[in-house]
């Protein structure tokens, strides 16, 4: 099932991304084997399978403490629904739970010490979508997911929310120009995230929803301009291989953002706290 899997990433990526970045580039001059691209690879094969045990393992012990927590007619209800309202609700709440758990990691020194390997990618492309810890990865997909499943939405309906999910999150990240017009504000575009990823004292702490602008507009940390970011990356010290980017936030010299209020407005610190997928 894994090979299964990493084949149909590598195909999205060689047949659909990699032409879609040739044919509406937004840096024109970056090289399709960009700076640390063979890193970024690692993560692509070898971070499935770590990712998939953690999150089973907490969401699965997660839910033995809730499930009775939660009604079965809650459950019941959900299910009745047709599968579009079911997906719908299903992308609502996800992303809900993914913008709290992605503000908290720029928020808490010791979560952003592992978010900074995501946000240490200084050339935009799909293949850096998967440059993230794997720690980094459990806990937000569990904070995502956890109250989907608690609520007991229907397989199908998780399904479907899964398969956008992984396919928005290589479109955000995408070196494209593509830009979505009016509907900017409803879906998330690479501009919303590439703003995300900027290395622009402006933009920090900026635009956490992987799906839904809205929530950011809702929280007060939505941030896009017409124009597209000059720089990415972050000043954090972040090594540049892959072993190296798993051991880095248990190191003691990893540095930290200086103060981000969590859930508050806006607070930046002299080190850029990134601001996913």
């Amino acid at each position: 099932m894994l090979e299964l899997v990493d084949l149909r990433g590598v195909l999205i990526i060689t047949l659909i991304f990699i032409p879609l970045e040739r044919l509406l580039p937004l840096h024109a001059d970056q090289k399709v084997l960009r700076k640390r691209w063979l890193n970024d690879l690692f993560y692509f094969f070898f971070n499935g399978l770590p990712v998939q045990i953690g999150l089973g393992v907490l969401v699965g012990s997660l839910m033995i403490g809730i499930r009775f927590a939660v009604p079965e007619s809650l459950g019941e209800f959900v299910q009745v629904q047709p599968i579009w309202l079911q997906t719908a609700e299903v992308i609502v709440v996800a992303d809900t739970g993914l913008y709290l758990a992605h503000r908290a990691f720029h928020a808490v020194p010791f979560l952003w010490k592992f978010h900074a390997i995501h946000h240490s990618i200084e050339e935009m492309d799909c293949l850096a979508s998967y440059r993230v810890h794997p720690v980094d990865q459990i806990l937000m997909l569990t904070a995502s997911l956890l109250p989907v499943y608690a609520i007991g939405f229907s397989g199908t309906a998780i399904a479907i929310h899964a398969l956008v999910f992984h396919l928005q999150a290589l479109l955000l990240h995408s070196n494209t120009r593509i830009r979505f017009g009016p509907f900017k504000w409803v879906l998330a575009s690479p501009q919303f995230h590439h703003w995300h990823h900027a290395n622009e004292r402006q933009a920090y702490d900026k635009n956490f929803a992987a799906l839904l602008p809205f929530i950011d507009a809702i929280g007060g940390t939505l941030y896009m301009p017409d124009r597209m970011p000059r720089m990415y990356g972050i000043d954090d010290p972040v090594p540049p291989l892959y072993h190296q980017q798993l051991m880095y936030p248990f190191q003691q010299g990893a540095r930290q953002p200086e103060s981000t209020q969590l859930l508050g407005n806006s607070t930046v610190g002299t080190v850029k706290p990134p601001s996913e997928a």
